[in-house]
């Protein structure tokens, strides 16, 4: 159902161990990742002190980090799919930034709302 999933643009949970290793290199000492999710090519990576956004190019080997520290969000919001707009749409704005970071999330991607949670516990404290 994984690759099912990722087709129709539904985030899912990764494994810590295996984005640990693989993120290992850029986290600072006393940074530990709490969840990550792949949501097609794209990463959401929880930790500690920071989110950072994965961006896999579809072709080739280039990837875009995004590092962003959660006091650097203003505000975030999350749009449900409707009948006829299949998208689920996460968007993210950062200080002194008037355009969103926008994400999209198929229909019934349930896992929208836990990301959406995870931010609210890093921001609403």
């Amino acid at each position: 159902m994984g690759l099912f999933n990722a087709i129709l643009g539904n985030a899912s949970e990764v494994n810590i161990e295996n984005v640990s290793n693989e993120f290992e290199p850029i986290l600072i000492e006393g940074e530990i990742i709490e969840k990550a999710y792949k949501l097609i090519r794209d990463m959401f990576i929880f930790t500690n002190k920071r989110l950072i956004l994965v961006e896999k190019q579809l072709v080739g080997t280039k990837v875009d980090y995004m590092s962003i520290p959660y006091s650097s969000i203003k505000k975030f919001s999350k749009e449900s799919a409707g009948i006829l707009d299949m998208d689920a749409e996460l968007k993210i704005w950062l200080n002194n930034d008037n355009t969103p970071i926008v994400k999209q999330f198929g229909k019934g991607g349930n896992n929208i709302n836990e990301v959406y949670k995870i931010l609210s516990q890093h921001l609403l404290k």
